[in-house]
């Protein structure tokens, strides 16, 4: 019974713990525009540059020229007006394609703890998952809520989810960032030779890299 209990308050612990930070993740920014400072300039400037459109060697506080003109060349690019000013619309969509400097690390160990051992693509293609779950309206809003949706991710449920990831699992969320999808799209992916759940073979299947099969 006190076992049973001890776990209850963890349970409730972790998820009051967990809340905020998703909320903080989905809660948009200030406007943000040349001659800007504070907290969340730096967080710009880390997702264009994930992204490849902010050049500047370093990331700052202050939102100058180069922030303005990599803010300019993202919403180019996704049908925005290209002002230069990061707006809500402009923080919305960038939170749809890129992470934070944490979100990389909780993405680079989902492929760490799913995919180490496969072939690189297949380490590219489960952080690519990951990533197009989270640009699909028929999952949570925000990396951490897709990454511990209940029952999402194997590792998540056992555990190997808090393993340390390596430079591999790092550079292969880097690249499912920047938007190399390896499975043409996919929303799911299992072992074949593993997998116990019934409903996820009835998925259609895309392809197979390595030991993971990717699905519609």
């Amino acid at each position: 019974m006190f076992r049973h209990l001890s776990m209850l308050v963890l349970i409730v612990v972790m998820i009051a713990a967990a809340t905020p930070l998703g909320r903080a993740e989905a809660a948009a920014p200030p406007a943000l525009k040349l001659g800007s400072n504070g907290p969340d300039v730096p967080d710009l400037q880390y997702r264009l540059q994930l992204l490849g459109h902010y050049h500047a060697s370093t990331i700052t506080t202050y939102y100058g020229a180069a922030t303005r003109n990599a803010v300019s060349r993202f919403q180019k690019v996704y049908g925005l007006p290209a002002d230069g000013i990061a707006g809500s619309r402009t923080w919305a969509a960038l939170k749809k394609v890129s992470v934070s400097k944490p979100e990389l690390s909780k993405l680079a160990r989902v492929v760490y703890s799913e995919a180490r051992g496969e072939p690189y693509k297949g380490q590219v293609a489960v952080g690519a998952v990951v990533m197009n779950r989270l640009q699909s309206p028929l999952f949570p809003h925000t990396l951490t809520e897709v990454i511990m949706e209940p029952y999402a991710f194997t590792a998540v449920m056992d555990g190997q989810y808090w393993l340390l990831p390596d430079a591999t699992a790092f550079q292969a969320a880097k690249d499912a960032v920047k938007g190399w999808d390896p499975t043409g799209h996919a929303l799911f992916y299992y072992n074949p030779d593993t997998a116990t759940s019934q409903w996820i073979r009835t998925r259609e299947i895309i392809l197979r890299i390595g030991s993971h099969v990717f699905t519609k």
